[in-house]
């Protein structure tokens, strides 16, 4: 057990070898230099490891404590089918790794191991979000380690974007074909259309999240773990006059199908009333910011796959510019121009 390092010629490569009671990993480096920094670090974390808690150090915490603390603390129900198949990933293939490198290490192997499943990259962005977000809170508000990590995870965007908007008529088509009985699953699609909530939002909003017209999320019910304001349409009342919502997400699920069946959308998806959402903004002369806003993108560029919609705004702008380019400016303009050229 421990670091070892040595020098591969056939692939021109020095390799640094752990052993340890989880097995043997690698890395690959092309200096001896970089190799040898490399094996000296996990040296020591490795021994810090080994004597954790002794001589006054602080006790490190496991993935599965900053888990369960952030379930908690949080209300992480929107995240929950993400939650659930990461803890048991962790469960299977590193049980109790510690917060830090370790953590870190464990979840690239997680990401690995998805892509050869050739996962959705969105699918693989849902279950890293839920690693960043523990590392996130283990460093800014747990203080449980040293250094912030969770950034060293990426999030490719995905190439697998949809541009599947309902307009007015078509949201409306949908949700008299919500099948009769189903009236709280009813209400849930038509606010999904006027808000851009998710269905975990959704599924998960309370009454105190009703403030003045608007919808308060707090940090712990959104995907980004920030909080958000959604204000609400003026005639939304009846949408949410009884939170918590008295259905489950498999009860919506269907209820979703089998209206998009009865209009012939199947190929219709739920998150797709989120991109119309976004639509009926651009329709209404929202700005890509505001936009960015009320939907919780991280940035700009999240919000950017929605551009197009911008683009006869766009064509607009140069039709309220002042008219100075009339013809005596221009030739004026013009003359100056000339004088000011020496030979």
């Amino acid at each position: 057990m421990g670091v070892t390092i040595r020098y591969r010629a056939t692939r021109n490569r020095w390799v640094v070898t752990e052993t340890g009671e989880r097995g043997r990993h690698q890395c690959t480096f092309r200096t001896e230099p970089e190799a040898e920094e490399y094996a000296t670090k996990r040296s020591a974390e490795l021994n810090e490891n080994k004597f954790n808690g002794v001589m006054g150090r602080v006790q490190r915490k496991t993935f599965a404590e900053g888990l369960l603390r952030w379930i908690e603390e949080y209300d992480a129900d929107s995240q929950r089918l993400s939650i659930n198949w990461v803890a048991n990933w962790m469960e299977a293939n590193a049980p109790n790794v510690l917060l830090g490198q370790e953590a870190l290490d464990a979840a690239r192997r997680m990401q690995k191991e998805m892509r050869q499943k050739r996962l959705s990259q969105s699918t693989i962005n849902n279950r890293t979000q839920v690693v960043k977000r523990v590392l996130s809170l283990a460093f800014r508000e747990w203080d449980w380690i040293e250094q912030p990590l969770d950034a060293k995870l990426r999030k490719p965007a995905p190439k697998n974007e949809r541009h599947i908007y309902l307009t007015a008529d078509e949201i409306r088509e949908l949700i008299i074909a919500v099948p009769e009985g189903r009236v709280v699953e009813r209400k849930i699609i038509l606010l999904a259309c006027l808000t851009g909530l998710r269905r975990g939002e959704l599924l998960a909003l309370e009454p105190s999240n009703i403030q003045g017209g608007r919808i308060i999320l707090r940090p712990g019910q959104t995907k980004s773990g920030k909080a958000r304001v959604v204000p609400l349409p003026n005639d939304a009342d009846e949408l949410i006059s009884d939170l918590p919502f008295a259905t489950t997400d498999h009860k919506l699920r269907m209820a979703f199908e089998d209206a998009r069946k009865a209009i012939g959308r199947k190929e219709l998806r739920f998150h797709d009333l989120r991109h119309t959402y976004a639509s009926l903004l651009a329709e209404a002369g929202e700005v890509m910011t505001t936009v960015q806003a009320l939907l919780g993108h991280s940035s700009l560029v999240v919000t950017s796959r929605y551009a197009h919609m911008f683009e006869s705004r766009l064509d607009k702008v140069a039709g309220r510019l002042p008219q100075l380019c009339d013809q005596n400016a221009t030739r004026v303009l013009g003359l100056k121009g000339l004088d000011e050229v020496t030979h």
